[in-house]
């Protein structure tokens, strides 16, 4: 409430800004794009919205916190396609993402763009620490306890017979945590260890200890959509990457890589082959060579990226091209 009571001041400042070409609304901007919309047309400047995901696929869709059909499930629609309308171009992170947003919201060619997120400096390439590590290999995934992320078939995958050669460690919690703890707690895996929290400083170090780290393996179609920023993470820190295929991150990897395996969503078996095959073409505790994958999510390649979608913005403002 008080987000809706602040607007109609900042709306009394934008309106007082100095000249500028474009006005760029982050995630989260569902509702901030609807109120900028108007000023930002009286300005006669273009609104680039950098929605990142749908939060209606998010929260009905994917995670299943709504029911689809719903009152709050069509608000949510209904807010997210006038915001798309609204604005005259909206980011995502991946063009299957974008190609999401064109069918669901029916918005015309060209009212979307993608750039893909990349990472925080703090992951890098460096010497593994194996301080308190054993000298089994370590098969690490962090994140939130999601849907999207599909820890269930990671612990299905760490009790199948063969895992057991591997230490498989969990950071996180959230959404499913009462039902990956349910599913630890029957099969009782000895090897896998699962810890609720760590300081984000400690992730970089959990990176490096780590001989093959997970990304993500649910079934939704949002999960082959996007590109977690946990990918973008791992491949920064030159750690070899087991995921799940998909058009999102066909886009990273069209090609065959030695740092990365992508297999089907939800298949702890064809998981645990991906692990055992990686682990078999690298040493223990190795980092990877530099082979220049990061250059493709490199903060450079990013800040073009940006730079593009705000020259296409106000190129086509200028035009006079309603999209």
């Amino acid at each position: 409430m008080q987000t809706f009571l602040a607007w109609p001041g900042l709306v009394i400042r934008y309106l007082r800004v100095p000249t500028h070409d474009a006005v760029v609304v982050g995630y989260f901007g569902l509702f901030d794009v609807l109120a900028i919309a108007i000023p930002a047309r009286l300005r006669g400047v273009p609104v680039i919205w950098d929605a990142f995901l749908s939060v209606y696929d998010t929260v009905v869709e994917d995670r299943a916190m709504v029911a689809r059909g719903k009152t709050v499930a069509r608000m949510l629609h209904a807010l997210e396609k006038l915001a798309c309308r609204a604005a005259n171009i909206v980011v995502l992170d991946t063009r299957a993402h974008a190609h999401y947003f064109e069918a669901e919201y029916r918005l015309p060619r060209g009212k979307t763009a993608s750039v893909m997120v990349g990472c925080e400096g703090v992951f890098a390439a460096s010497s593994s620490d194996c301080d308190g590590v054993s000298n089994r290999p370590v098969v690490l995934f962090y994140g939130q306890f999601i849907p999207l992320h599909g820890i269930g078939t990671i612990v299905e995958a760490a009790c199948l017979r063969g895992a057991e050669r591997f230490d498989w460690r969990i950071i996180g919690t959230g959404q499913e945590a009462a039902f990956i703890a349910a599913l630890i707690a029957a099969a009782r895996p000895e090897n896998l260890q699962w810890t609720e929290w760590v300081e984000y400083e400690q992730l970089a170090k959990e990176i490096a200890r780590a001989d093959v780290c997970l990304g993500v393996f649910g079934t939704s179609a949002k999960a082959g959509r996007v590109i977690p920023n946990k990918v973008f993470q791992i491949l920064a820190s030159g750690k070899p990457l087991v995921t799940r295929d998909g058009p999102g991150m066909r886009e990273l990897m069209p090609e065959d890589h030695p740092s990365v395996k992508l297999v089907p969503a939800g298949n702890p078996e064809a998981l645990l082959n991906a692990v055992e095959e990686m682990l078999q073409s690298i040493g223990a505790h190795e980092v990877l060579p530099d082979d220049r994958i990061g250059d493709r999510f490199a903060r450079d390649v990013i800040e073009q990226g940006w730079a593009d979608v705000i020259e296409q913005a106000i190129r086509t403002h200028s035009a006079g091209v309603l999209l």
